[in-house]
């Protein structure tokens, strides 16, 4: 597996797989036109490439035999969605295609992105996740996350809860 850095000239790659993991991941527990909404105007072109031209924003995709098979997306300072500490980094998004799951591709992302905080000496590491996401959540307590507080994450016109987890470091 090779994990490399997304730039501009990647973001139709970057696109196809995070909008195919985001609709495997929740689109039976939503309703289409909340998936509708979120896709086409959360994980468009537009939307990414303005994400990808923020230096303080860092997109990593994995490949294994020239197929992307997952991401991550990385915040530092302002660019954080709960900007509390310059010296933290936020893991945005983590995804993985389904049918690669259990294969390991999510930890070797996450490895990568601890690395990178190890790197640039933050204090911390902190996510999202959604509630009711336990799978997600399970995963991210196996790696030594403890829940801190929560926000609101708006999906179309859903209001979910997202539980705000963090990692000392």
């Amino acid at each position: 597996m090779i994990i490399e850095r997304v730039t501009i000239t990647k973001v139709d790659i970057l696109q196809s797989i995070a909008r195919k993991c985001f609709f495997d991941t929740f689109y039976e527990v939503n309703s289409k036109e909340d998936m509708d909404d979120y896709l086409e105007n959360k994980l468009s072109i537009k939307q990414l490439s303005s994400e990808l031209n923020n230096p303080l924003s860092h997109f990593y995709i994995a490949k294994i035999n020239e197929h992307y098979v997952g991401y991550i997306k990385l915040n530092f300072g302002m660019a954080q969605n709960e900007f509390e500490n310059d010296n933290a980094m936020e893991i945005e998004r983590l995804y993985v295609l389904q049918q690669h799951h259990g294969k390991k591709i999510g930890q070797a992302l996450f490895s990568h992105a601890m690395s990178i905080a190890d790197q640039k000496r933050v204090d911390y590491v902190w996510l999202g996740v959604w509630e009711h996401n336990q799978k997600a959540i399970s995963f991210y307590k196996k790696n030594g996350f403890v829940a801190f507080s929560q926000h609101e994450f708006i999906l179309g016109q859903d209001k979910q809860i997202d539980i705000l987890m963090k990692k000392k470091l």
